[in-house]
C-alpha cells in the first residue's frame, strides 16, 4: 500500500545513463526527461522538462571519473528537483566517490566522504541508495536514510551456476586482511572455505612481502573485493597465490570497477583468467580486455527502488 500517494520518477544525469535506463527497463517506466550539460565556461546546468511537484524521485548518477563534474552534476539535479517542489528525492549513487576518503590517515587529513555526504543532505536529497560502500559506517555520516546494497548476492549466483558442482576444489580469497569480513560471508553463501592474501612491507621503498593464510595448493581461486582502481593489488595477490601457493586458476570479482591509470595493462598481463564487475561505473571507450566481464545491477538497484518507493523493506535483498 502507498501511503504518500505521489508517483515514480526516475532520472539520469551524464556519468551512467545506460544504467539508469536498464533501471527503467526493469520498472516498465520511461527516463525522466532531463537535459544535464555544460555551459562555455564549464558550469553545469540542469533543464527538467516535465512536471516533478509531489513526485517520488529518483535520481541515478555514479559520481565516478570524471568525479568532481560527476558529483555537481548531481547536486545541481537535486538542487533543481527540490525547487521543482519534488515531494521526496533519493540520491541513487551505484559507486560513492570520496568513499576511501573516509578517516584521517594522518594529521590535518580531511574526511572528503563526510564533506560529501553533507553537501547531499544540503542540496536537498531525503535519502541515499548505493550499493557496496568502501567504508560501512560512512552510512553514520548522514544524518537522512542511507539504504547501502551489497553486490556480492549477483556473484553468489553467477559463480553458484559456474561452479557450484565443484565446491571441494574451489575457494574464496581475501586480497587483503581488510575485506576479511567480506569474503568470509561471500565464502559462507557458497559453501566454500576461505583464504587470505596477507600483504606487509619489511622496510620502507621495498617490495611488498606475501604469504598466504590457508591452503590454496591445487584450487581454483576467487578473489573478492569491493573495487579495483589501478589493479596493482590485485593482480600481487593473484600472482602470490600461484607462485607462493600454488593455486591452479585465479578469478576475480569486484563491484566497482574504478579501472585507472594502467589498470587494464595490468589486468591483461596477469595471470588471472576473469575479472567479473558489476556496471555501477561503465566502462571506459576504448579501453577492452577480453578478461573483464560486466553484470547488470539494474536488478538489484531497480528492486530496491520499487521497495523505496511502496513504503517496504529493502533488507530481503541482502539474503
Amino acid at each position: 500500500m502507498i501511503s504518500h500517494g505521489k508517483d515514480l520518477k526516475i532520472f539520469s544525469g551524464n556519468s551512467n545513463r545506460a544504467l539508469a535506463q536498464a533501471i527503467c527497463k526493469e520498472l516498465r517506466l520511461p527516463l525522466g526527461d532531463l537535459e544535464c550539460g555544460t555551459f562555455s565556461d564549464g558550469e553545469c546546468f540542469v533543464s527538467i522538462y516535465e512536471s516533478v511537484r509531489g513526485s517520488d524521485v529518483f535520481v541515478v548518477q555514479s559520481t565516478c571519473s570524471p568525479v568532481n563534474d560527476n558529483l555537481m552534476e548531481l547536486l545541481v539535479m537535486i538542487d533543481a528537483f527540490k525547487r521543482a517542489s519534488a515531494g521526496r528525492i533519493t540520491a541513487v549513487i551505484p559507486y560513492f566517490g570520496y568513499a576511501r576518503q573516509d578517516r584521517k590517515a594522518k594529521p590535518r587529513d580531511p574526511i572528503s566522504a563526510k564533506l560529501v555526504a553533507n553537501m547531499l543532505t544540503s542540496a536537498g536529497a531525503d535519502r541515499v541508495l548505493t550499493m557496496d560502500l568502501h567504508a560501512a559506517q560512512i552510512q553514520g555520516f548522514f544524518d537522512i536514510p542511507v539504504d547501502n546494497l551489497l553486490g556480492s548476492p549477483l556473484f553468489v549466483d553467477y559463480f553458484k551456476s559456474r561452479f557450484g558442482d565443484d565446491i571441494e576444489h574451489t575457494m574464496v580469497v581475501s586480497p587483503d586482511v581488510g575485506s576479511v569480513a567480506r569474503a568470509r560471508a561471500f565464502a559462507q553463501k557458497l559453501g566454500m572455505t576461505m583464504a587470505i592474501v596477507d600483504k606487509r612491507r619489511q622496510k620502507a621503498n621495498m617490495s611488498e612481502v606475501m604469504s598466504i593464510i590457508g591452503d590454496v595448493k591445487d584450487k581454483r581461486v576467487i578473489l573478492l573485493d569491493d573495487m579495483v582502481d589501478t589493479a596493482g593489488s590485485l593482480c600481487g595477490a593473484a600472482k602470490a597465490l600461484v607462485e607462493i601457493g600454488g593455486a591452479t586458476e585465479v578469478y576475480a570479482c569486484a563491484s566497482h570497477g574504478v579501472l585507472s591509470g594502467p589498470a587494464i595493462q595490468r589486468i591483461e598481463d596477469s595471470v588471472i583468467k576473469e575479472v567479473l564487475f558489476l556496471d555501477t561505473i561503465p566502462m571506459k571507450d576504448g579501453l577492452k580486455s577480453d578478461k573483464i566481464k560486466y553484470l547488470s545491477s539494474a536488478p538489484m538497484l531497480a528492486d530496491a527502488i520499487s521497495f523505496i518507493y511502496h513504503e517496504d523493506s529493502v533488507s530481503r535483498l541482502f539474503v
